[in-house]
């Protein structure tokens, strides 16, 4: 009869999850073979008991045992769970649809593109329709509230349907050209634009031919900066995954293809595979089980989601196997349960292929080789700065392909009892502090010692122009000093702008501002972390944040010494701004002029023996 086991070591604790056709004769096998691998010889030593779950089918086994490797991350299986979901472009389905990337649980109601392999990709293609259509990306509650057209508007990203500047039909115009847009139709969209421009410069409508006009530029700008990636005609819907090890690490790497245009890489390292005799499981186990755990990962969830993932055609660097229940090789096949399991869930046949012919071959041969760069950057990075770096890169969850790509944004608020108040900007990048990029902003016309209105200042002016920054200078982490308050005036600025809210990391003080002590705080609904003391990630956090306090404090400091050297010269009365230049400049800055006896201020030109005297007294 089919089910799952469990193995369980003296402690109680789980060692291993796996599935059967017979449970008895898969259990029993462990106990009777002389030829074990080094790996599972050396789990079988460990095991004081087992559990078994029968099940009625081979594939409710297989969604039992997915569902318990993902709870349970048992140290012997191969663990792909990474809790990293997909981006999405999504347009929803309001009157004005909003357009934004997106991650979790598809919505019926709204409409999605993709998925997209990163974030990078995203944001590349959120940016274009922007650019080319001005399609909407505030949130719902600004949308709402707006009573005139914010920046975005002014700058040409923006059509402003908030305050009436089109209607609905056009605005819905323009959401379906950038449908057909993603959806790959790019002669459809360039025709249509070119006829609207026709008609329009026809009937005498010349301001609205010229935005036209400048649409088709822009839109023919990037299809030709597009078409020098490699498109393969009717190859429609593809995902590439190629196993490489080395050195006793392993990397799958997933390239993914919609439309025929390859979308990218993503690199996983599963765990649960070293050993002390450094024996790895076949590759062939590797896919299989990442295959079950990625694209069955939302078994049980209406599979919305899954069925967006799961591609008509899966192309692998290695053949899947068939196995007997005492784990003798029957076929190079994929395994009967996963495969139906699969189809079912995808509503459609899935054909799996590991010899692939023509472009599909190509690549394949990009993604093996993708898959061992990424395994040869992650053996570099094992020490110092880099090993903070690709800490928290982990811990927060980013998708890069290299450390370099990494680039932190922080900001500080200093001043003295609201005296002299000023933002500091900080840039970790290239595995490094830059202090070239730093920037200092004074804050004014707010009330004095009110921080939140000071970030919300300095965020709306680093990031006015957010949409036009180019890629590299875009940062994956914006790091705010400070709790709730802050990360919701960061939030707020970030909704205004359309701003993906993800980006923010709040970092606030622990119980006596103790290092280690910090929680992480997100503007997305992700629960707080409390990292501790030994880690690396909180290491470099804490590095980036004491350098934007630094930042921020020297240069509060330099400004408030400056307003006072001012102010109290100004509180003499007969000193005006000529005199005082004067000064300041003959005895080089108000500790001089302090030093000064009343004859030698006197001496100055345009100051008299009586002022020379009221000065010397109110110096003194």
């Amino acid at each position: 009869m089919p089910g799952v086991y469990r193995f369980f070591d003296e402690a109680g604790q789980i060692l291993y999850v796996g599935k059967a056709r017979n449970l008895k004769k898969r259990v029993s096998s462990y106990f009777q073979r002389t030829q074990l691998s080094p790996r599972i010889e050396l789990m079988v030593g460990k095991i004081a008991r087992y559990e078994t779950t029968v099940t009625r089918t081979e594939t409710e086994a297989l969604i039992l045992e997915n569902n318990l490797i993902k709870e349970l991350a048992p140290p012997f299986n191969i663990l792909f769970r990474d809790d990293k979901s997909y981006p999405y472009v999504m347009l929803t389905g309001h009157e004005f649809p909003r357009l934004a990337s997106y991650r979790g649980k598809i919505d019926k109601r709204n409409h999605y593109f993709g998925p997209f392999p990163n974030s990078w990709a995203v944001r590349n293609s959120v940016q274009i329709l922007q650019k080319v259509f001005r399609l909407r990306t505030c949130e719902d509650s600004v949308f709402k509230n707006r009573s005139r057209p914010c920046l975005l508007h002014q700058i040409h990203r923006c059509s402003a349907p908030c305050v009436g500047r089109l209607s609905k039909d056009q605005y819905g115009q323009d959401v379906a050209q950038a449908t057909r847009f993603l959806e790959g139709d790019h002669s459809r969209v360039l025709s249509e634009l070119e006829k609207e421009m026709h008609a329009h410069s026809e009937a005498m409508e010349f301001e609205m031919a010229a935005v036209l006009r400048d649409r088709i530029a822009d839109l023919s700008s990037v299809l030709q900066q597009q078409a020098m990636d490699t498109v393969a005609e009717g190859e429609g819907d593809v995902d590439v995954i190629a196993v490489a090890q080395m050195e006793g690490m392993v990397c799958v790497n997933l390239a993914m293809v919609r439309g025929g245009r390859h979308l990218g890489d993503r690199a996983y390292f599963p765990k649960g595979l070293r050993t002390t005799s450094g024996e790895l499981p076949s590759s062939s186990e590797i896919l299989e089980a990442f295959i079950a755990q990625h694209y069955l990962d939302d078994a049980g969830n209406d599979g919305q989601a899954s069925t967006h993932l799961i591609p008509p055609v899966l192309v692998l660097n290695h053949a899947l196997h068939s196995a007997s229940d005492d784990g003798s090789v029957l076929s190079e096949t994929p395994p009967a349960d996963l495969h139906d399991l699969l189809n079912a869930q995808a509503g459609r046949k899935i054909t799996f292929l590991h010899q692939p012919q023509g472009q599909r071959r190509h690549w394949l041969a990009m993604a093996e080789g993708n898959a061992k760069l990424a395994l040869t950057k992650r053996l570099v990075e094992t020490g110092g700065q880099l090993a903070r770096a690709r800490s928290l890169a982990d811990i927060l969850g980013l998708e890069l392909e290299s450390l370099d790509q990494l680039r932190i944004e922080c900001f500080d608020i200093s001043h003295t009892s609201g005296e002299a108040t000023q933002a500091s900007c900080v840039v970790y990048t290239k595995n490094a502090m830059q202090s070239s990029e730093y920037r200092r902003f004074n804050i004014k016309d707010i009330t004095p010692g009110d921080d939140y209105a000071a970030m919300r200042q300095v965020l709306q002016r680093r990031y006015a122009n957010f949409q036009e920054l180019p890629l590299e200078k875009i940062p994956q982490v914006i790091l705010i000093d400070g709790g709730k308050g802050q990360v919701e005036v960061a939030r707020q600025v970030f909704s205004e702008f359309g701003i993906d809210i993800g980006l923010i990391v709040g970092v606030a003080k622990g119980e006596g501002r103790k290092v280690g002590l910090e929680t992480l705080i997100f503007a997305d609904g992700r629960s707080p972390l409390e990292l501790g003391i030994d880690s690396a990630a909180l290491l470099l956090v804490a590095q980036i944040r004491d350098e934007a306090h630094r930042f921020a404090i020297t240069g509060m400091r330099a400004k408030r010494a400056k307003a006072r050297t001012v102010s109290r010269l100004e509180e003499i009365e007969g000193i005006g701004a000529k005199r005082r230049q004067k000064l300041l400049a003959r005895f080089g800055g108000l500790k001089g002029v302090a030093n000064a006896s009343i004859e030698e201020i006197a001496s100055v030109e345009g100051v008299s023996l009586t002022l020379a005297e009221q000065i010397y007294r109110q110096l003194h």
